[in-house]
């Protein structure tokens, strides 16, 4: 796991000296490659390249970047892990010219490319990444991506340069980097509490797309209207495909097989390597394989919490001591979960407001103590159908008369309404009420169903802290165009894994566990295990109640149900109860400070949720986090 960043600089540029400036971009991603730094110029061509390396396969000098290809074409910066490449090395061993001089991933890839070409080698490769190539030959530089999104890249123009880098801090270091915040990108953020591909909060950044390419021939100018972009692996693939004949036992058995094989080459590093346990399916799931084929304990790392209703530590406990992984766990006091709050800017350096990043920075702190690798059991809620609301879309259309259901839940929603909820004499569960109530009137407001589920996820009810026109019809912009799903189960988690997998998951764990130079690899995101996933039938799925029924299957040959059979709680911490406790005033600065000469947000209606929400009236911790994020990013980079 590195860093990358560089760019093409046009003769045009005043911006100083080029190694000056790549010196600053790579410095900016030392938490991601603490190791070791390098660089690659060529000062008549305009063509920077740095790396920071974390260093995890092949720990010697021989795995340094950036790596010049044999022939002397190429030179490539790479990010991520390539899980088979000792398959494609004995592939590529006849063609090869001269020894290989190193174990690395990078040095395999790069004799791929070369002998391949970038789509045949990116077509072979198993595993997550990013990267950029120049190609000297040809002056042509080119980026990609994984096909899940592990990895991020961003990259963009300003002031005659086309620059890219794993996080948007790299361009902080290019003298007076300053793009205006991009509207557009703020309203997907308000919906998603993240910024989605290919949106930056910027104007003029981008983020590329997983499975996506890009190439730039520098002939033909730095600007982003001539960058081209292709799409070298796609979900729609796997769902338009024939469905999966076997039966329910097939699946689960094929389902194993596929788990063991990935996460036995996600095992392997040269340094080491441990897991995330929450206790739940997947994680538990995770270790369970991974212990069947570990000749020694594997390390396990969980955190918990003194509020009860958020502690899950008890629970991966519990499936540690049944598994015989050696445990550590660590109790976060408030003020301990807290204190990282004030560094939540600078990790993500982009608006992200899933306050989850709180306990999964804590994780990854205590689990980069012992190891420098941890595998997590993300991806199965997308693949297996985990989520309620994936279940409540389904159930909504089963539904006879949406139309009159509709008009009587849009009534309950009025604010009468709620008020009429709140005053009844049975405690918090009447605003439960209300918001789910709130939240299922404003779904059934879209005739199709398609849109009714982009509602449920995005949550539309959000869009009005943001001071513009709301822009409805931006809503398909960041979201995947028609899926060819075969019912409203298969869409819905088609949908997820392509819009809330990357944009909020993998980002948050990615920047979490990269600011304290932690690798983390997610063996369900597999694309061999996707691809299968979205073959099988959703009556596979969830089969008689019980979600993610596959992976339960998987996890009780090792684990007794009674131990991970119990309600989802997600990652979470009582953030509302913060926001009307040791966090007000903190809040209350950040909320007001600016508030009267604000462009982009709406102040009358911030002050009125945060009244209601101190009142105890509704819990706005949603709302309130997402415009808390936003405020402490601007006092962070504006």
């Amino acid at each position: 796991m590195c860093g990358i960043a560089g760019f093409l600089i046009s003769s045009r540029s005043d911006l100083g000296d080029p190694a000056e400036i790549l010196r600053g971009m790579t410095s900016a991603l030392v938490a991601r490659g603490p190791d070791d730094e390098g660089h690659w110029l060529d000062l008549e061509g305009g063509v920077g390249l740095g790396h920071r390396r974390l260093s995890v396969v092949d720990l010697s000098p021989a795995g340094h970047q950036p790596m010049i290809s044999r022939s002397g074409r190429y030179v490539l910066v790479f990010n991520g892990e390539i899980y088979n490449h000792q398959e494609i090395r004995e592939e590529l061993q006849g063609s090869l010219s001269a020894p290989w001089r190193g174990t690395s991933d990078t040095e395999s890839l790069l004799a791929a490319i070369e002998t391949w070409g970038v789509q045949g080698a990116i077509q072979r490769c198993v595993g997550m990444f990013a990267f950029a190539l120049w190609d000297a030959s040809d002056r042509v530089l080119i980026l990609a991506r994984d096909r899940m999104g592990e990895k991020p890249l961003y990259y963009g123009q300003w002031a005659g340069m086309f620059i890219f880098a794993s996080e948007l801090k790299a361009f902080h270091a290019i003298p007076g980097f300053a793009p205006p915040i991009d509207r557009e990108a703020l309203w997907h953020y308000f919906c998603q509490k993240a910024v989605p591909a290919p949106f930056s909060i910027y104007e003029n950044i981008r983020k590329l797309e997983p499975a996506q390419v890009l190439t730039l021939k520098a002939e033909e100018g730095l600007s982003l209207a001539n960058a081209k972009l292709e799409s070298y692996w796609s979900l729609h693939d796997s769902l338009a495909a024939a469905p999966f004949s076997g039966t329910p036992e097939d699946a689960v058995f094929e389902l194993k097989r596929l788990m063991l094989e990935s996460i036995r080459s996600q095992m392997v590093a040269d340094v080491p390597v441990g897991a995330f346990l929450s206790g739940g399916i997947d994680s538990s799931t995770v270790v369970a394989l991974m212990q069947s084929v570990s000749d020694r304990k594997v390390r396990t790392f969980s955190i918990g919490f003194e509020e009860a209703a958020f502690n899950e530590a008890a629970h991966a406990a519990m499936v540690a001591n049944h598994l015989g992984t050696q445990h550590q766990e660590l109790t976060v006091t408030s003020g301990e979960a807290l204190s990282i709050i004030p560094r939540l800017a600078e990790i993500w350096d982009e608006p992200f407001a899933d306050s989850s990043q709180i306990p999964t920075g804590l994780l990854a702190a205590l689990t980069r103590n012992e190891v420098t690798v941890a595998l997590s059991g993300d991806g199965g809620d997308e693949l297996f159908c985990g989520y309620k609301r994936q279940l409540t879309a389904s159930a909504i259309e089963r539904l006879p008369g949406k139309t009159l259901l509709s008009t009587v839940l849009l009534a309950f929603g009025s604010p009468a309404a709620q008020l009429v909820l709140r005053s009844l004499p049975l405690g918090r569960s009447t605003k439960d009420m209300a918001n789910r109530l709130r939240i299922l009137s404003e779904t059934l407001a879209f005739d199709n169903p398609f849109q009714r589920y982009k509602a449920l996820a995005f949550q539309p009810g959000h869009w009005t802290l943001v001071l513009n026109d709301r822009c409805e019809g931006n809503a398909n912009a960041a979201s995947p165009s028609a899926l060819s799903a075969r019912d409203m189960l298969t869409f819905a988690s088609a949908f997820d894994a392509l819009t809330y997998l990357p944009t909020d998951v993998l980002a948050k764990v990615d920047r979490a566990a990269m600011a304290v130079s932690l690798e983390t690899r997610v063996p369900l995101l597999d694309h061999r295990i996707v691809e299968f996933a979205f073959k099988l039938p959703s009556s596979y799925k969830v089969r008689n109640g019980r979600t993610k029924w596959p992976l339960r299957q998987v996890l009780e040959g090792f684990v007794p149900t009674a131990l991970v059979d119990r309600p989802k709680m997600g990652f979470s911490v009582p953030i509302g109860e913060w926001l009307r406790g040791p966090l007000r005033s903190w809040a209350e600065d950040l909320l007001f400070s600016r508030s009267a000469d604000d462009e982009f947000l709406n102040d009358r209606v911030i002050r009125s949720i945060w009244r209601d929400h101190q009142a105890g009236h509704w819990n706005y911790e949603e709302h309130l986090w997402r415009v808390l994020m936003f405020r402490m990013w601007q006092s962070r980079y504006e």
